[in-house]
């Protein structure tokens, strides 16, 4: 179960900090064959991301906090340190060049 939400989390370490709920685009990532479509909206203290797994439909939705991470994949509840969260290791993009 970690080896897919896991990939997740380190994404957003790559993300801004802070997001504000009204500002919640969906944001997509690709790891071992699976693509994940999410959300991340700030609620208090807590991260919170919501979203997919599109080629089975599962839902997941993680409570990110300061040292934890709870929530649920599917019907699976979810915990673990957040020091687990390992950043994905993604090529370098060019976005503009002259």
């Amino acid at each position: 179960m970690k080896k897919f939400i896991l990939p997740a989390l380190g994404l957003l370490a790559l993300a801004p900090a802070v997001a504000h709920a009204e500002d919640a685009s969906a944001k997509r990532f690709a790891h071992e064959g699976s693509t994940y479509s999410y959300t991340v909206t700030q609620v208090g203290d807590t991260r919170v991301i919501s979203g997919i797994e599109e080629r089975t439909g599962k839902p997941f939705t993680l409570r990110v906090g300061q040292h934890r991470v709870r929530g649920t994949v599917g019907s699976q509840q979810v915990s673990f340190p957040l020091r687990e969260v390992e950043p994905l290791k993604t090529e370098a993009t060019t976005l503009a060049s002259r």
